[in-house]
């Protein structure tokens, strides 16, 4: 399961590099436009469909365009690469900022005790009952859509579980004998954290962090789904956003929001696959089972 979780993720990270160097003319719907389609990708429509208002039909998959186009006539093959970036980039960005709060609080927490403890627990706790999809969506409309600050609301909304994993982790390695030892002999609080706390508790920390990136991604599909997206960059939450609001699945373009969904699905199921079998690898018990 581990080994085919990682293909999947190396083949949409080899996804996302070569976007980084893609032209991205094809993204520029005034180009598009102008641009005349080849004979066997014509936008026709229907008298019903034009009954009903509708002007411009995608065009389906063809050999012009392998996985179709969308309402602009943009290739959806260019819009999945270059939208694998941006998801790839809210994932990792967004998890990391989750992990290191989270392992802050946690091992604070779980190492200080008596009122830290509480303390911190407390915060952690108002932070769990709230439920997540409704403070992102009120953030995201009270700070605007930008991607940056769709990352900041994601990775800073997603720590309270990473601070409860930590610290019972936490909790269980300030015990042992080693850790005693090194306060018995005078070692700072920084000494026994740096050296002894985080290199057991890290393990941990990956685990989860890879299994966070999947939970970032989708969130972010979610708010752009929603109309909360970063509208000037293209992701696959904004592609299935388009197709929803042109009325995709009415003029029969499936092609057009089927394509984004799948490639969500099947990169949050890479990350998932490769979490549980690390965590399977670092945990014992599970292996046992």
């Amino acid at each position: 399961m581990g080994l085919a979780g990682l293909v999947i993720l190396i083949f949409f990270s080899a996804i996302a590099i070569f976007a980084l160097f893609a032209d991205k003319s094809g993204l520029d719907k005034t180009l598009v436009t102008e641009q005349t389609l080849k004979p066997d990708c014509s936008f026709s429509t229907t008298p019903a469909q034009e009954a009903e208002g509708i002007r411009e039909v995608p065009c389906p998959p063809s050999s012009s365009f392998p996985l179709g186009t969308d309402a602009d006539g943009r290739s959806i093959l260019t819009l999945v690469v270059q939208g694998s970036r941006i998801s790839m980039l809210v994932g990792l960005v967004a998890s990391t900022i989750t992990m290191v709060i989270g392992s802050l609080v946690g091992i604070v927490a779980g190492y200080a005790g008596a009122w830290t403890d509480r303390s911190l627990m407390r915060i952690t706790d108002f932070f769990l009952v709230i439920p997540f999809l409704a403070l992102a969506i009120v953030l995201a409309a009270v700070f605007g859509s930008n991607i940056w600050v769709l990352i900041a609301i994601i990775g800073f909304t997603s720590w309270p579980g990473t601070a409860r994993l930590v610290r019972a982790q936490t909790l269980s390695v300030k015990e042992h004998l080693y850790v005693e030892r090194a306060r018995a002999l005078g070692g700072s609080n920084w000494h026994v954290i740096s050296r002894h706390i985080l290199p057991n508790v890290m393990p941990v920390i990956l685990a989860n962090l890879i299994l966070t990136v999947a939970i970032a991604i989708l969130s972010e599909s979610a708010l752009s789904f929603l109309g909360l997206g970063d509208i000037t960059r293209v992701s696959w939450g904004t592609m299935i956003d388009q197709a929803f609001d042109n009325g995709a699945l009415t003029i029969g373009a499936w092609w057009w929001l089927l394509i984004p969904s799948f490639c969500i699905v099947l990169l949050v199921l890479g990350f998932t696959m490769v979490g549980y079998a690390f965590d399977e690898i670092i945990n014992p018990r599970i292996r046992e089972r």
